[in-house]
């Protein structure tokens, strides 16, 4: 029987595209640097900050001005994670309704510890226990030690739990993790993204999301 769920966060339970976007901008602005759009942003999310401003900044890691630009989204984001940052309509009454039908719930996410625990303590404090960031010791996903922490530091084991995100990162994840995976399209890819990471299980909705997890679980 499913006993625990473990979370993607930016871009499965919050909106963080607005926030990430503005950091973005700020800091091409601020080194001379061209801006990006919104959707450029969106495709670039799921492997970390450091990525994300690898494919922002032209050349990436290669430029001159990227450890500068780096540093300046780091200091800005810091400031104003929380500017247009929420939670996705429906989220908060699907882990209420997970929470109350005695399921275990965790966040893995690919953002620094500091950043997870403030938007946790934040947003789902309530009803979602555990919260894993990067730090060190931790291998980023896809490598399946954030999920591994989790599922320990909740005392459930991996047959018992079921992986839910919104990216090519979250499937390989759940695969490494040996978790079922359920893909959600309100996040930061279309299905036929999804798809083609090799995606089977995907839903529209967090009403879907419940149903489905409820069927999973026998809940």
């Amino acid at each position: 029987m499913l006993k625990a769920v473990v979370f993607d966060l930016d871009g499965t339970l919050l909106d963080t595209l607005g926030d990430l976007t503005d950091a973005v901008n700020w800091a091409l602005a601020r080194n001379g640097l061209p801006q990006r759009s919104e959707r450029e942003v969106r495709a670039y999310l799921g492997n970390g900050v450091k990525r994300l401003m690898e494919c922002a900044v032209p050349d990436g890691a290669a430029n001159a001005c990227f450890d500068a630009a780096f540093a300046d989204f780091k200091e800005y984001y810091v400031s104003h994670c929380l500017d247009r940052t929420c939670p996705y309509p429906g989220i908060d009454g699907m882990l209420a309704t997970l929470a109350a039908r005695g399921l275990r719930l965790a966040i893995v996410s690919n953002k620094l510890q500091a950043g997870v625990t403030e938007l946790h303590r934040r947003f789902f404090a309530g009803t979602v226990e555990v919260a894993i960031g990067e730090h060190d010791g931790v291998c980023r996903k896809p490598a399946p030690d954030m999920v591994e922490l989790a599922l320990r530091r909740m005392g459930v084991e991996a047959a018992d739990a079921v992986y839910v995100g919104d990216s090519e990162v979250d499937v390989a994840t759940a695969r490494a993790s040996h978790l079922p995976c359920v893909a959600v399209l309100w996040g930061f890819r279309d299905r036929d993204d999804l798809v083609a990471a090799g995606a089977h299980d995907i839903v529209a909705t967090p009403a879907d999301l419940v149903d489905r997890i409820a069927a999973m679980a026998n809940v």
